[in-house]
């Protein structure tokens, strides 16, 4: 799914990301567990449906409170919070770090979690957030990557997995973009901007999707690295070799044509 953001124009990219996100939710009927970056947070993404979970990078400004105490019993409204915990930092000052084995990004490293069960109140209110603080290995002091979930059962270790993931849509974009020129065209009606990013898009998933099925070779790693022998690493095709595959499989079958129309 796409959706166009037209800044102060329109609704947010919280509001828009929420929207798409129920959306999913009604089409799939699952439990689901979205990662984002630090830009989706906010009033539109609180409470979502129990099947929704959702896990952001939390910024370095932003203020941590306790959980709200049990009512008194005395009169006046029972308080939404309880005490300033303060922010990533000045929880980390504090918090006590252990040492685990998480994987991300292709290899596993052994780092340092703390996590903490608090409000983050000024974006999600009251509903009830964990913050996992990370440190790498050889760090003693601070933390390195700060994460906010409401997925409230999940190892924090997990947890950190299943953020790295996220980075696959930087991939997708940034492939996207120089090999299939996905937000290069010139629109200017509002229909046609709408409509060339998502099939841009499309296209990418069509090609990865048949490479898949029908398209792959297990030599075409090989392949490339008797080609360019300095990718000395390289085990898995990418998406230039899927569609490198696509284009020669094309120009087959027009050749195929031609000769039959001769």
């Amino acid at each position: 799914m796409a959706r166009l953001w037209r800044p102060k124009t329109g609704p947010s990219k919280e509001e828009l990301a929420a929207s798409m996100i129920r959306l999913l939710a009604v089409c799939l009927n699952r439990l689901l567990h979205v990662v984002a970056d630090a830009a989706y947070h906010g009033r539109a993404l609180r409470h979502l449906p129990e099947a929704i979970t959702l896990t952001t990078r939390l910024p370095a400004g932003a203020v941590l409170f306790d959980l709200a105490p049990p009512p008194t019993n005395k009169r006046g409204r029972p308080r939404l919070k309880g005490d300033r915990l303060g922010t990533p930092a000045e929880l980390a000052a504090t918090a006590t770090f252990t040492t685990t084995r998480v994987a991300r990004y292709g290899r596993t490293d052994q780092v340092h979690i703390a996590e903490v069960r608090c409000l983050w109140y000024g974006s999600f209110h009251t509903q009830t957030v964990r913050v996992i603080l990370i440190r790498d290995q050889d760090t003693t002091n601070g933390y390195g990557l700060a994460l906010v979930t409401t997925d409230l059962a999940t190892p924090a270790a997990a947890l950190v997995t299943r953020y790295a993931w996220r980075w696959s849509i930087e991939t997708t974009f940034a492939e996207a973009r120089t090999l299939l020129g996905v937000g290069q065209a010139r629109n200017r009606s509002e229909n046609a901007v709408r409509r060339t990013v998502p099939f841009g898009l499309y296209c990418y998933s069509i090609t990865v999707v048949w490479y898949a099925l029908h398209g792959h070779h297990p030599s075409d790693a090989a392949d490339h690295r008797a080609r360019a022998p300095w990718y000395t690493t390289k085990t898995d095709p990418s998406f230039a070799d899927m569609l490198a595959r696509v284009r020669f499989c094309l120009r087959e079958l027009c050749r195929l044509d031609q000769a039959a129309m001769v």
